[in-house]
């Protein structure tokens, strides 16, 4: 009997998304995790395979209908390979019936990337910690409570569930993209990769230090490193440039609000809009405005407008009937005129727990999210916070600023990058050295 193939529609973060892939942006993030041992890859293959079973949907490829794109059931399976492609490239490929995510390692790192059609951080987050725990009780012949994930545990059919749609109320769509399509921010420039690949730079600071520092504030974690981030952009800017505001994107998790256990996308956007001649060269200045935004805009009532604003896109008829080649135009224009809105993003997965049993093999996390320009990434693990940066830059003067800013605070920095152009006489330098 021939197996019935069941197809889905995107989650309405998604719909957006295959329609503004450009360039660099190749709308792919990554989750890594470091740990303190080399990588085994048979046992690498076998976790994934374990723990994929939980997540189906993820082994979906994307499909162009005559109105929307949707996702199919697919025989394909994810196969572990060494890391060798430039971070984050892309997954997406019109006209070709590839999955949406890969898993590779690399020495000691495991990392998986996905196209965010297929789920936000947080719904990836949950399928790879599951993957890192059965490598490890594999690796190390023990087994994890189940116990620890218990909160996670959730059905196949709630895992897939679209959840903009399940809680939906009624409201004019596109409103937060006309927003921000009002906004004249100011622009990150630099010199782009010739080829649109993406550079990484980590940055690891003391999570225990970065979360004093805070205290030391008055203020949150969160609210801190968009300040920091924000003062490092101040730091690239020259005087005639702080005419314009700096914008920066915030993604925030809507499972914190409604109750999901969702593994597919459900976020919402908030904005935090700082005009640089509030500046007096104090980090209070920063923060004071910064922590008002907050508040805000993740006010119940605001929170609700931001996820409802995702969902009426589905259900305006207008929009419904307008063929897909349309349409791919149409958000592709409307979403570059809302990126000139928008200074740079920042995305905090705050700190990611495991079970006890794994957590003396693991080092470290990391996450990093293209982007048009830049986009900083944040999570912690242990004593370890970890400030990822990806862009098609080669230069990265907002990570050296948000570096010199932590360290004139008084906290050590471990930097790593990627980057791969080093010119010939820079690499002969670093070698004799």
């Amino acid at each position: 009997m021939e197996r019935r193939t069941n197809w889905y529609k995107l989650d309405n973060a998604a719909k957006i998304i295959p329609s503004t892939v450009r360039g660099a942006n190749t709308r792919v993030f990554r989750i890594s995790c470091e740990l303190l041992e080399e990588i085994d890859p048979v046992i690498l293959q076998r976790a994934l395979d374990e723990s994929i079973v939980e997540y189906p949907f993820f082994n979906c490829v994307l499909r162009r209908g005559l109105f929307w794109y949707y996702l199919e059931d697919s025989n394909l399976n994810c196969t572990v390979e060494e890391e060798h492609l430039p971070a984050c490239s892309p997954l997406y490929l019109p006209g070709k019936k590839n999955l949406l995510y890969r898993v590779f390692y690399y020495k000691r790192r495991i990392s998986i990337e996905m196209f965010h059609v297929l789920a936000d951080g947080t719904g990836a987050l949950m399928f790879f910690r599951r993957m890192i725990t059965r490598y490890l009780e594999i690796a190390h012949d023990f087994h994890v409570d189940n116990e620890f994930f218990a909160a996670e545990t959730a059905s196949v059919a709630e895992k897939n569930l679209d959840s903009f749609t399940h809680f939906y109320r009624k409201q004019k769509g596109l409103k937060q993209l006309r927003t921000l399509a009002r906004n004249n921010a100011y622009q990150l420039h630099g010199e782009v990769d010739s080829n649109n690949e993406s550079h990484i730079v980590e940055a690891c600071v003391s999570a225990n230090a970065f979360k004093e520092l805070a205290l030391k504030f008055g203020t949150t974690v969160g609210i801190l490193s968009t300040s920091i981030y924000i003062g490092a952009i101040i730091d690239t800017m020259s005087t005639a440039q702080m005419k314009k505001p700096i914008v920066v994107s915030v993604p925030v998790n809507l499972r914190q609000y409604y109750k999901s256990f969702t593994a597919r996308n459900f976020f919402g956007v908030i904005s935090i809009k700082f005009d640089p001649f509030d500046y007096d060269g104090t980090m209070v200045s920063i923060i004071e405005e910064v922590d008002d935004a907050f508040k805000q805009q993740l006010e119940p009532t605001r929170v609700n407008e931001t996820m409802n604003s995702y969902a009426a896109l589905e259900h305006n008829i207008a929009i419904k009937v307008v063929p897909l080649f349309i349409k791919d135009y149409a958000i592709g224009r409307f979403d570059a005129a809302a990126k000139k809105g928008v200074t740079t993003s920042i995305s905090n997965m705050g700190l990611i727990k495991m079970p006890t049993e794994v957590t003396p093999f693991i080092d470290r996390f990391s996450a990093f999210m293209t982007a048009a320009k830049e986009q900083i990434t944040i999570c912690s693990f242990g004593d370890r916070m970890v400030f990822g940066e990806c862009s098609a830059f080669t230069s990265h003067p907002t990570m050296l600023n948000l570096c010199r800013r932590l360290t004139a605070e008084g906290l050590g920095v471990e930097l790593s990058t990627n980057d791969f152009d080093v010119p010939v006489h820079d690499k002969k330098a670093k070698e004799s050295k």
